[in-house]
C-alpha cells in the first residue's frame, strides 16, 4: 500500500529533453566507475551503489530534462555533478546517519571542503570516491566561471555537506523539525541552491555580480529551492520515511505539527509547493523588472537574468518529469496528467486555486483575538534606568516630529505604548546611553511602520519616494531631511554611528537597508492587495520586525564577537543563525498574535500570520491563532535545544577558546532577554488596548486659526 496518492501538481511549463541524453549517460556511467563509486561497500558490508542501481536511477535523464539546451560535454559534466551529490548523500547516510558517528562525520566533511580549491591552488590526494568525484567536477567547472560564482558554488556545496549533520542530529534524537526550521534548513542540506548555481553554468549566463545579493534574485533562488525540495519530499516520502527511517520530509513535518493524516499532509505540502512556484512567477514578472529599472541594468545583464530565470523554470519542469520516471521514487501507476492541445488548463488549475487565495482575503472579525498557550520560561528583568528612558521617549518623538495626527501619534499614545519599557526588558544590562538610543530606534521604527500602514498605502508614490530616500541618510554626505521620518533617522544615525567603528557602522547600515527594502516590499503587496506567500511572509517578517537591526545594535555592545575572525567565519553557521532566527521569529509571532486586532480590524492590513493562516488553511481566526501559538512555541523549543545541546558541540567542533565561548553564551542570554521582554511588553503595553486603538485612529491635520480649538473638541469626542 502506498502511503498516499500523489496530488495534482502545478506544471505550467512542459518539460523538454536534451538530445545529448545518450552521450551523457554513457560518459557519466564510465566516470562513476572510474571514481570508484560502483561497488564501494557500506558499513553493513553491502555495496552502496552498483552499475544496475545507477542505471535505474538515470541521473543523465534528470540532467537531460533539467538542462535541455546545453551541449553534450556540458550535459555530461552536469550529470557527473549530480551523480556525485546523490552518491554523497547515500554514502553519508550509510556511513554516518545509520551509525550516528557525529565526530567522525564532522572530520570527514571538513576534509571534503579542501577539494574546492581556487584555480592554481593544490588540493589533497583523494582517498574516497566522494573526494575524487568532487575534486574532478570542481576542477573541470571552475576555470570557466567567475570568482563570484566560485564563491557562491563553494558556499552552497559547503551547506549541503555540512548541514547533513543537522539531519544526523535529528535522526539520533528521533526529532522532527518544525515547519519554519525545516524550510530554512532544507534549503541548505537539500542542495537546490547548489542546483541553481549549476543552472548558471548550464545556461552560460552567470547572475550579474551586482544583482546576486538583491532581494529579487535571492527570492528566485529561494522559491526555486523550496519548490524543488517540496516536490522531492512528496515523491521520496515512501523511501525516506517508510524505508530508510529519515525524518527530514515536509509531509512528515506537517503530519506531526498539525496532526494531519498522511494524505492531508501531502495535499498541504503540494499547496505549499504551488504557492512557492506562484511566488517565483510573481517575483520574475514584477520585482525583477523593477530591479532592472532602479539599477539601470544593461541589455547584457537583463539577458543573463532572463536566461537564468528560464533555466530555473526548465529545472522545475524537468525535475518533475524525472521524478515521474526514476526508480528512486514513489511513482508507479502515477497518472502523468493530460497532454496535447487543450490540456494546459488542467496543468494550471492548482496554481489558479492558490492565486485566488492570494487575492481574496478572508473576512475581518471584530474584537480582540484570544491568545492561549504561549510558553515563556524565562524571567523578565527591567533596566534600572527605565524611568529616564520613559521620560525621554515622548520628548524625543516630539522633537523630531513623530507626533503626527495622520498616524494617530500623540504624546499620550507614545507614552501608553511604553517603548522604553520594551527596550529596558530586551536589554536590561545595557548602559543608560544605550537604553535611550535603543528606545529612540524602537520609537522611530514603530512610527515608520504606522506611517506606511496609514499614509503610504493611500499615497504610494510619496511613500515609495520616502522609503527610497532613507538610505541617503546613512551616507557620509546626507541630504537635508525633508520629512519627520528622515529627520528622525538622520538624528539616530548620527548619534549611533558616532560611537562605533567602521565595521559596526557597516553592519548597522546593512541591517537598516534590509529593513527599508522589507518595508517597501510590504507596501507593494499592500497596494496590490496581494496576500503574500506564507514562507515569504515569515522571512520578510524577520526583517521588518527588526531582527537584523537588533543583532547589529547588540554587536555594538559585544565587539569581541565581531572582532574575532573565527566568529566572522562562522557567523552564518547553522548554530548561530538558528539561535538568532528562532528567537526573532518567536518575537515576531508574538507580535502577530497581540497586534491582530489593530492590524486587521483597525488598520485593515493583510500582513499578519494569523490572517494569512486563515486564508491558506481556510480556517477560523481562533484556529489560526492556535497554530501560530504552536509555531511560536516550537521556535522557542528549537532555540533551547540548540543552546542547550548543539552549542557545546559547536564549541568543540570549532575548538573555540573560552573568551569566544563566553561571548556567544552572552549573546544567547541577550536573546533570552529579548524573547522574555518582548512577551511581557505585549501583555502589558497600552498600544493594543481598545482605548488606545480608538484614540489613535488617524485624523487629517487641522490647520488655520481655529485648528487648535477644533483639535481639542475632536480629542474629547474620541475619548467619549
Amino acid at each position: 500500500m502506498k502511503p498516499f496518492t500523489l496530488p495534482d501538481f502545478y506544471t505550467p511549463h512542459p518539460a523538454r529533453l536534451n538530445p545529448h541524453h545518450g552521450y551523457a549517460r554513457a560518459h557519466s556511467s564510465a566516470w562513476a566507475l572510474r571514481m570508484g563509486m560502483l561497488g564501494e561497500l557500506g558499513v553493513d558490508g553491502k555495496p552502496i551503489w552498483d552499475a544496475e542501481r545507477l542505471d535505474r536511477m538515470d541521473y543523465a535523464l534528470l540532467c537531460a530534462y533539467t538542462h535541455p539546451d546545453c551541449d553534450a560535454e556540458a550535459l555530461a559534466l552536469l550529470t557527473e555533478w549530480y551523480i556525485w551529490v546523490f552518491y554523497f548523500d547515500d554514502w553519508f547516510l550509510a556511513e554516518y546517519k545509520y551509525t550516528g558517528n557525529r565526530s567522525e562525520a564532522t572530520r570527514y566533511l571538513a576534509r571534503l571542503e579542501l577539494f574546492m580549491a581556487e584555480p592554481g591552488r593544490p588540493a589533497p590526494e583523494p582517498e574516497t570516491p566522494s573526494e575524487a568525484g568532487l575534486a574532478d567536477c570542481w576542477a573541470r567547472t571552475v576555470p570557466v566561471m567567475s570568482p563570484g560564482w566560485r564563491q557562491r558554488m563553494r558556499r552552497s556545496t559547503h551547506n549541503l555537506m555540512v548541514e547533513s549533520l543537522w539531519e544526523l542530529d535529528n535522526i539520533a534524537r528521533d526529532r522532527v523539525a518544525n515547519p519554519v526550521e525545516y524550510i530554512e534548513m532544507r534549503r541548505r542540506v537539500g542542495g537546490a541552491p547548489w542546483s541553481a548555481n549549476l543552472v548558471e553554468f548550464a545556461c552560460g549566463a552567470e547572475v550579474p555580480g551586482r544583482f546576486a545579493a538583491e532581494r529579487p534574485l535571492r527570492v528566485l533562488c529561494e522559491t526555486f529551492s523550496d519548490a524543488v525540495h517540496l516536490r522531492n519530499d512528496l515523491f521520496s516520502y515512501e523511501r525516506e520515511v517508510r524505508v530508510e527511517g529519515e525524518n527530514a520530509n515536509m509531509v512528515l513535518v506537517l503530519e506531526r505539527f498539525l496532526g494531519l493524516p498522511t494524505q492531508a499532509a501531502a495535499e498541504l505540502t503540494n499547496d505549499m509547493l504551488t504557492s512557492r512556484l506562484k511566488q517565483f512567477e510573481d517575483t520574475a514578472s514584477v520585482e525583477v523588472p523593477q530591479l532592472f529599472v532602479e539599477h539601470a541594468a544593461t541589455p547584457a545583464e537583463q539577458l543573463a537574468v532572463a536566461r537564468y530565470t528560464g533555466g530555473l523554470q526548465d529545472w522545475q519542469s524537468g525535475g518533475h518529469e524525472w521524478h515521474l520516471r526514476s526508480s528512486r521514487y514513489m511513482n508507479s501507476g502515477v497518472d502523468r496528467g493530460p497532454t496535447g492541445l487543450g490540456t494546459a488548463a488542467a496543468r494550471l488549475a492548482p496554481g489558479l486555486r492558490i492565486q485566488l487565495r492570494q487575492h481574496v482575503p478572508p473576512p475581518r472579525t471584530s474584537g480582540p483575538l484570544p491568545v492561549r498557550g504561549l510558553v515563556m520560561p524565562y524571567r523578565v528583568s527591567m533596566h534600572p534606568q527605565v524611568a529616564l528612558a520613559r521620560a525621554d521617549g515622548p520628548r524625543w518623538a516630539a522633537a523630531v516630529g513623530l507626533l503626527d495626527p495622520r498616524v494617530g501619534w500623540t504624546a499620550e499614545t507614545v507614552a501608553a505604548a511604553d517603548f522604553a519599557g520594551l527596550m529596558a526588558m530586551l536589554d536590561p544590562g545595557a548602559d543608560a546611553a544605550a537604553l535611550l538610543l535603543r528606545t529612540r530606534w524602537c520609537t522611530w521604527g514603530t512610527y515608520a511602520d504606522d506611517l506606511a500602514t496609514r499614509v503610504f498605502r493611500v499615497e504610494p508614490v510619496s511613500g515609495r519616494d520616502q522609503l527610497r530616500r532613507l538610505p541617503l541618510q546613512l551616507t557620509d554626505s546626507p541630504p537635508a531631511p525633508l520629512t519627520a521620518l528622515e529627520y528622525g533617522l538622520a538624528a539616530l544615525w548620527r548619534d549611533t554611528a558616532a560611537g562605533c567603528d567602521e565595521t559596526g557602522r557597516e553592519r548597522l547600515r546593512a541591517a537598516l537597508i534590509e529593513l527599508f527594502e522589507g518595508w517597501e516590499y510590504v507596501l507593494e503587496n499592500e497596494i496590490r492587495h496581494r496576500l503574500p506567500d506564507p514562507v515569504d511572509y515569515l522571512e520578510q517578517r524577520r526583517l521588518t520586525s527588526g531582527g537584523p537591526l537588533f543583532c547589529a545594535l547588540d554587536a555594538l555592545y559585544s565587539p569581541e564577537i565581531a572582532a574575532d575572525p573565527r566568529i566572522s567565519e562562522i557567523s552564518d553557521s547553522s548554530i548561530v543563525r538558528q539561535l538568532q532566527n528562532s528567537a526573532h521569529d518567536y518575537a515576531a509571532l508574538v507580535n502577530d498574535l497581540y497586534s491582530y486586532q489593530k492590524e486587521i480590524e483597525y488598520d485593515e492590513e493583510i500582513y499578519n500570520l494569523v490572517y494569512l493562516t486563515q486564508s491558506f488553511l481556510g480556517c477560523s481566526r481562533e484556529h489560526a491563532a492556535d497554530i501560530v501559538v504552536d509555531l511560536a512555541n516550537e521556535r522557542l523549543t528549537q532555540f533551547e535545544l540548540v543552546a542547550r545541546e548543539r552549542l557545546p558541540e559547536f564549541f568543540a567542533d570549532h575548538e573555540l577558546p573560552g573568551e569566544v565561548r563566553a561571548a556567544l553564551l552572552g549573546h544567547v542570554d541577550r536573546l533570552r532577554d529579548h524573547m522574555a521582554g518582548n512577551m511581557h511588553w505585549h501583555t502589558s503595553t497600552g498600544r493594543y488596548s481598545e482605548q488606545t486603538l480608538r484614540a489613535s485612529r488617524p485624523r487629517p491635520a487641522i490647520t488655520g486659526p481655529l485648528g487648535p480649538f477644533v483639535s481639542v473638541l475632536a480629542d474629547r469626542a474620541s475619548r467619549r
